[in-house]
């Protein structure tokens, strides 16, 4: 991989912080998938990340386990991509520190995430928190990588990571290659089903607006089943008929069909048997990822030897990065 200097370099992380949510999934994960047959991608999974909030550590340790098994079961080849674990990874600290001192504070300030998690967690605004923006910066710079899919609500981390290097290099020349934020083709966005205003989230209070990866059909269904919708019980996607337009998105994405075939598909149908429908095409679109993933988890020798070896280049790659930066600076080394 690390020769093949042709193809554009992907970098994308996601944190463990509990189990790979359908929206994790359709709207990132899979395209990690789709992207190792274009890209050389590169895949971290973002832990160090996830303790800007308590964790308890045993409860910790399996998330990143399941969370390794659970997107190597939705498809990351890990002899097409590098998939690593971001803590074992030292250079990323390393150059969090470095970038840390080129971030202004006021551009911390106002990252729109750091305002959100502070109200969500008043209780525990630390400092990493605050920085953390600077160690999503450092994730990617140290890849030299050349596009990072984002959601719109990334959309501010990549112009802050794009800031960040243009200011080193401007002062110590090219160090940083400066990456550029794509939105994938068909990256989808899941909405709760509970509240189809917000983004579906592990930490929705309402566990019925959540769909988990790993959720039995049973627990899928009665989820879908229970999801807002509206009172015109007409499947079609229209402004203001958020919870229809979700379900929409969501059968598209895992069914193929596009949003006029399932007009045509429902027409004179109720909600009920289109949320049946919905849920039916959910359960079977996982049953292979939860059965790969169930193979997966019981073999911890094999995902250590998988994410060691992943470790082991990822940190031989980041290196040349960080010991580029660091002779720059004006480091002895």
């Amino acid at each position: 991989m690390e020769n093949e200097k042709k193809r554009e370099v992907v970098f994308s992380a996601i944190q463990p912080s509990g189990t790979i949510t359908l929206g994790n999934y359709l709207g990132a994960v899979r395209n990690w998938v789709a992207m190792q047959e274009e890209y050389d991608c590169i895949y971290a999974l973002a832990d160090l990340h996830t303790i800007t909030v308590k964790q308890e550590p045993a409860q910790m340790r399996k998330n990143i386990i399941d969370a390794y098994a659970s997107i190597m079961a939705c498809g990351v080849d890990v002899e097409k991509s590098l998939f690593f674990i971001q803590s074992h990874v030292h250079t990323h600290a390393e150059l969090a520190w470095l970038l840390s001192c080129y971030t202004q504070f006021g551009e911390l300030s106002r990252m729109t995430q750091f305002k959100d998690k502070s109200a969500k967690h008043a209780d525990n605004i630390n400092a990493g928190l605050f920085t953390y923006p600077v160690l999503m910066a450092a994730d990617i710079l140290l890849y030299q990588a050349d596009k990072v899919p984002v959601g719109a609500d990334q959309k501010q981390h990549i112009e802050l990571t794009r800031d960040i290097a243009e200011r080193f290099n401007g002062r110590y020349g090219n160090v940083f290659k400066v990456p550029e934020g794509f939105i994938p083709k068909n990256g989808a966005r899941v909405m709760s089903l509970q509240d189809p205003s917000k983004k579906m989230s592990k930490s929705d209070e309402n566990v019925n607006g959540c769909v988990h990866l790993l959720d039995t059909p049973e627990t899928i269904m009665r989820k879908f089943k229970r999801a807002i919708t509206d009172s015109e019980a007409c499947v079609r996607y229209a402004e203001g008929k958020d919870g229809i337009n979700n379900l929409m998105s969501i059968y598209s994405a895992v069914t193929g069909l596009t949003f006029e075939q399932i007009e045509h598909d429902f027409d004179g149908k109720g909600y009920g048997d289109f949320k049946v429908a919905v849920g039916e095409a959910v359960v079977e679109h996982l049953r292979p990822i939860q059965e790969r993933y169930n193979q997966l988890v019981k073999d911890k020798a094999y995902l250590e030897e998988c994410y060691r070896k992943a470790d082991e280049i990822a940190t031989k790659i980041s290196r040349r990065t960080v010991s580029k930066a660091m002779k720059k600076i004006g480091f002895v080394l």
